[in-house]
């Protein structure tokens, strides 16, 4: 297939770290040689119950995990269902039952009960740990999905208990090419799709991240994003596992405690979603001196999942005094495929980067013009790419080119040094008058108008230009945007025709698991408001 461009991993002036070899590893592999290495060392900090786990008790539970999964008759490659908040259990039921040799089934709580049925009964998993908290939840998505799954409550913060009843382990090491993960797409555009991932393709995600943002053993990460999406369980648990470093795992994202964590654990860095950001930027009780005196040891911030608006990467940077890093990764490539340099002078604002531990090029596949300099659709190859759907060869085949590469979904043009630009969804262009609008290019001046926390730009049917523009605008709680001025504001940044047409102020957007705004839910939230 042709290309607009193509950006090398880890190309000499990337600004990146080394790339760590994972070549023959696993998630038990690393586990086992962490343990035996540094025993004693922390892992991984719960900042809500005081509790930690050392190299060698992440390891014991890994242990503790195999036997109750054969205790209860779970085979090896089995899945093994968990749908809980953040915490120590669910650390540890995350990383041992691929510890284990089976596979992680991850459920996201807030996926909605259909959807949570769905995924239940799409993933055939026979046993599903839940915490009190989801208990009744999951008891209700496993009789709506009619199969017979075996729903073990335990508790959130104490771990796994050990087997009552002493039996050998028979799991076997799981190898490289053996499925670790399945975890589900959002569905923003249909159903979910099951990702399968294995030891290798989540390893290889892990060492993308320790390579762009030159993590070390002496680096604290901080997790505010569910391990049920592929942000937080690579990004900050799989990446801190390769680089034998720790991080700090509160139960959720809190605006209120977010830069206590910070101080008081001691994190070097963290992973947030813009939305998470704009939250940030809206306390009025953080304090502009707080970079000055409290967060000297935080070496950055990383953005991803979601494009971030210029003018909010420019706001956080200048509040907080951190570095900001924009990065982008989907949940088929184990995350990060695109990550700017650490270095503010060498970054892109406005672009989430260039390939790292990966390949990326622009195609032309869904592209409304092909040829060169021009957009196109964003496609990867590396070893971090899924094995596949799970049951479905169809959404499988159509997900990669005839050459291998997997099509993101994404428009973007790429410069002359390899740097992406996201462009748009292709499923979302607003196509007014025949022409192609981006809602990203309109997002972003929303964003840059006073008292805005949050805005969508998104097509809804006109008579005359088949879609006209419409915006849907969260302001800063407790502020006044005027719709008049925003108007002005955008007709001066866009031009009248880009411009939107129309003003809804809500006081929030919908959004996936990641954070991520979901246009199609707003529109029909929109034609239901008439």
């Amino acid at each position: 297939m042709p290309t607009i461009g193509q950006s090398t991993a880890n190309s000499p002036g990337a600004g990146f770290g080394p790339l760590p070899d994972m070549g023959g590893l696993t998630i038990r592999s690393l586990l086992d040689a962490g343990a035996l290495e540094h025993p004693d060392r922390v892992f991984s900090v719960f900042p809500e119950s005081r509790h930690v786990l050392t190299w060698s008790e992440l390891r014991q539970a890994g242990v503790r995990v195999s036997a109750c999964l054969s205790a209860a008759g779970i085979p090896g490659g089995a899945g093994v269902g968990i749908l809980m908040a953040n915490g120590r259990t669910a650390l540890e039921l995350f990383l041992g039952s691929m510890y284990a040799g089976r596979v992680t089934a991850t459920f996201n709580p807030v996926a909605g009960l259909e959807t949570l049925a769905y995924v239940i009964a799409h993933s055939g998993v026979t046993q599903l740990y839940t915490d009190e908290a989801h208990a009744e939840l999951a008891a209700s998505a496993v009789k709506l999905s009619r199969r017979e799954v075996d729903l073990q409550r335990v508790d959130r913060d104490t771990g796994l208990p050990t087997p009552g009843a002493k039996r050998s382990d028979g799991s076997k090491k799981p190898r490289p090419g053996d499925d670790a993960l399945l975890i589900y797409t959002s569905g923003t555009t249909g159903r979910p799709k099951g990702v399968i991932h294995t030891h290798a393709s989540l390893l290889a995600g892990g060492a993308n991240t320790v390579s762009a943002h030159q993590l070390e053993r002496d680096d604290r990460a901080l997790c505010v994003l569910p391990l049920c999406h592929i942000n937080g369980l690579v990004v900050t648990v799989i990446a801190p596992l390769v680089s034998r470093s720790s991080v700090v795992l509160p139960s959720r994202f809190s605006t209120s405690s977010f830069w206590e964590w910070i101080v008081t654990e001691g994190c070097t860095w963290f992973s947030v979603v813009p939305t998470m950001i704009s939250y940030l930027l809206g306390l009025d009780d953080a304090p502009r001196s707080v970079a000055d005196d409290r967060l000297g040891h935080v070496r950055f911030g990383r953005s991803a999942s979601a494009p971030l608006a210029p003018a909010v990467h420019r706001a956080f940077v200048e509040r907080f005094g951190i570095p900001l890093v924009e990065t982008m990764g989907v949940t088929e490539t184990a995350a990060q495929i695109l990550s700017n340099p650490l270095d503010p002078v060498a970054q892109r604002i406005g672009s989430p980067g260039r390939a790292c531990g990966n390949e990326v090029r622009i195609g032309e596949a869904g592209a409304p013009e092909g040829g060169a300099g021009r957009e196109g659709e964003i496609e990867v190859r590396g070893p971090n790419l899924m094995r596949a759907y799970l049951n479905d060869e169809h959404a499988t085949r159509e997900a990669f080119t005839a050459d291998g590469w997997y099509r993101t979904g994404d428009l973007g043009r790429m410069d002359p040094d390899g740097f992406v630009y996201v462009t748009g969804r292709i499923k979302e262009l607003i196509i007014k008058g025949g022409e192609n609008i981006s809602p990203r290019e309109i997002d972003d001046v929303l964003y840059r108008f006073p008292g805005v926390l949050e805005a969508a730009a998104l097509g809804v049917p006109d008579p005359e230009y088949g879609e006209e523009i419409a915006a849907c605008v969260v302001p800063v709680p407790g502020a006044r945007v005027d719709e008049g001025a925003l108007r002005d504001f955008c007709i001066d940044m866009l031009g009248s025709f880009k411009s939107p047409r129309f003003f809804h102020f809500l006081e929030e957007l919908p959004k996936g698991p990641s954070g991520k705004i979901q246009r199609r839910k707003l529109l029909g939230s929109l034609s239901r408001r008439g």
